[in-house]
């Protein structure tokens, strides 16, 4: 596992997605040879937690312990979800979007109007998932961190299962394998579906921090309040 005294440098040749996670903490490329501890000082980042997320999206049987939320400080857990909401709503979706339309603009009506209402129904369902985080969960979360308990459930949202996110994209992935006609820029058209796998791989990754993360974290602070 990774370590607060690697070189940040050496934990993302080992992991090259963790690329993607840095500007959720606010941490920029050219950490140049500092190590993790460093980096996280400057950032003025909790180097325990960013370890936590780390070794979460790199190491398959990773499995945080409970009693170790005494220790760290997860204040950053909920502006780092949040974060993760807006690279994918403000970036990786209208980025997406933009190939979809332009590529559905160059083709047949009926294919191009499928590429677009299917990918229009993902956008909206995965918009919608994260905003009822947003209202509902991450601010009870915040409360009881506050060691304020209110009424409903922190993690209704959060336990919902992320499988069917990333089953719509496996979909469209298939559609643009199966029913693209061949002359549908193929350039452009190899560029969406690895967009989109890297898409799918991120936010596997994200539903693991909520369902290893957030949800026992959320148990952990209601039991401590009891």
């Amino acid at each position: 596992m990774f370590t607060s005294k690697m070189k940040l440098a050496d934990i993302v040749a080992e992991n090259h997605n963790i690329i993607l996670v840095l500007p959720r903490f606010g941490i920029p490329l050219g950490f140049g040879e500092k190590s993790v501890a460093e980096v996280c000082r400057a950032a003025n980042v909790p180097v325990d937690f960013m370890l936590l997320i780390c070794n979460l999206y790199t190491y398959d049987e990773f499995q945080p312990d409970i009693n170790q939320f005494a220790t760290i400080d997860m204040t950053h857990l909920v502006p780092y979800l949040e974060a993760s909401h807006s690279y994918y709503t403000d970036e990786r979706l209208p980025h997406i979007g933009k190939h979809i339309n332009h590529i559905a603009s160059r083709i047949e009506g009926k294919y191009g109007q499928l590429l677009k209402q299917f990918y229009s129904d993902f956008r909206n369902e995965i918009i919608d998932h994260f905003q009822c985080e947003e209202k509902y969960d991450f601010p009870r979360l915040i409360s009881l961190q506050q060691g304020v308990r209110k009424r409903g459930s922190a993690k209704s949202h959060s336990e919902k299962s992320h499988e069917g996110l990333v089953d719509k994209l496996n979909d469209l992935t298939q559609i643009v394998y199966k029913y693209l006609p061949d002359n549908s820029l193929p350039e452009e058209t190899m560029e969406l579906v690895f967009d989109i796998l890297q898409l799918s791989s991120d936010i596997q990754k994200h539903a693991l921090v909520e369902e290893k993360i957030l949800i026992p974290y959320v148990d952990w602070l209601e039991r401590s309040l009891k």
